[in-house]
């Protein structure tokens, strides 16, 4: 999906909601357990609830892959499910990969070649031969890890050097020789507020995908306020806020209602900000 695509289905639909598909098969309705595959039972009465309000969905590969040959399995129904009845949806493998070279190839070749997503989340930390081979692929992406939102983020990310760069000013710059904004994208958490003003400096065009509005504490009005870039350049994700809003047979329903609510609220600030005529 290139990025104009991106744009155009976000102005179509009004949202540039991205729907986590974190399923915990310990924290699924209980009545799923008698499915044959409960994890992709769940994940599809999910995406039929939600896909009329969101852009893109993103399975975090560590809850599939906790499952062993059946997580997979069942991580591969879901995104065959969604290209097949939901092509327009654009989807994210929140695995942040980063290894050498070769071995980068190999993840780059499973998830792309294999099991067809249009992007990946990429530490950064071991530098541009681990992070190459993901960018050969025409039409997929590489979203970088840049500024999380969990509290260790603080550890490193804000590290400043002698000129007081920090770090993840530092990820933004250099791998800006990477790759395009039509290849490369960044994650930035939620819940780093007034930063988001400090990324535009370095990366104006650049889709931010923004983990951590919702359970984690984060403020989409702040996001959009200081994110929103003229293209909307936004992906905002939610994850525990949608799919486990209810824990009865009603699930899939109140999940839709979540996602309806945060689609309504994103409209409006494509709105304010006449993202629409543009």
């Amino acid at each position: 999906m290139t990025k104009q695509q991106l744009f155009e289905n976000i102005r179509k639909k009004q949202s540039f909601l991205c729907v986590g598909l974190d399923s915990d098969i310990k924290k699924i309705p209980q009545h799923l357990l008698k499915e044959e595959d409960p994890v992709f039972a769940f994940n599809k009465a999910i995406i039929d609830a939600t896909a009329g309000y969101c852009v893109a969905y993103k399975p975090n590969l560590a809850f599939y892959e906790s499952l062993g040959a059946k997580g997979l399995v069942a991580l591969e129904k879901t995104v065959g499910y969604i290209r097949e009845n939901y092509p327009d949806q654009f989807i994210i493998a929140d695995a942040k990969r980063g290894d050498i070279g070769n071995t980068s190839e190999m993840y780059a070749r499973a998830l792309f070649d294999y099991s067809d997503f249009d992007a990946v989340t990429v530490a950064p930390y071991m530098g541009e031969d681990s992070v190459k081979p993901f960018l050969v692929y025409p039409g997929k992406w590489v979203i970088l890890l840049a500024l999380t939102s969990n509290k260790g983020s603080h550890d490193f990310q804000l590290s400043e050097d002698a000129n007081g760069e920090r770090l993840f000013e530092k990820v933004l710059r250099k791998s800006r020789e990477w790759a395009t904004d039509e290849q490369m994208m960044y994650v930035v958490g939620a819940t780093q507020g007034e930063m988001f003003r400090d990324i535009r400096k370095i990366a104006p065009n650049h889709f931010l995908l923004v983990p951590g509005v919702g359970a984690q504490g984060g403020s989409l009005k702040e996001v959009a306020g200081y994110g929103m870039n003229s293209r909307c350049g936004l992906l905002v994700n939610s994850s525990r806020q949608i799919i486990y809003a209810d824990g009865t047979d009603r699930f899939a329903e109140v999940a839709r209602l979540e996602a309806k609510k945060i689609q309504e609220e994103m409209s409006g600030y494509l709105n304010e900000w006449k993202i629409n005529e543009k």
